[in-house]
């Protein structure tokens, strides 16, 4: 025997399924009615309006909530990958090896002024 859906009191067997949903959603038990089928359900035809439109409402409130969260899941991952691609390009360009080992030569003029100097310098200092 075949028990009759809670809100309405409809006893259609067919929709046994959808009965079981609105059970759960009656007693406050969203993970149940999802696993026994909410976000596909269709109403019953031999329940009443309301009992069909709480359904109704139920599955497409459950589905945009489903929806609104994969669209901030997909909005967080595209921020990231947006920061990481702000932070690569802000990030210096590392040098060239031969670049860094070769020191800037001075011009004759100044490396010869420089050595001067330096010849004075350990010069005063005795």
């Amino acid at each position: 025997m075949q028990l009759p859906c809670p809100a309405c009191g409809c006893t259609d067997a067919t929709y046994a399924s959808v009965h079981r949903v609105r059970a759960a959603l009656l007693d406050g038990d969203v993970d149940r009615a999802i696993e026994c089928g909410l976000l596909g359900a269709a109403p019953c035809p031999q329940c009443t309006a309301a009992c069909s439109a709480a359904l109704v409402a139920a599955r497409d409130s459950r589905l945009a909530a489903l929806a609104a969260r994969e669209r901030y899941r997909a909005r967080t991952e595209r921020l990231a990958r947006r920061e990481r691609e702000r932070a690569a390009a802000r990030a210096p360009a590392p040098m060239a090896p031969a670049a860094r080992a070769v020191a800037p030569t001075l011009p004759p003029a100044a490396a010869a002024a420089l050595a001067r100097a330096k010849a004075r310098a350990s010069g005063a200092g005795s």
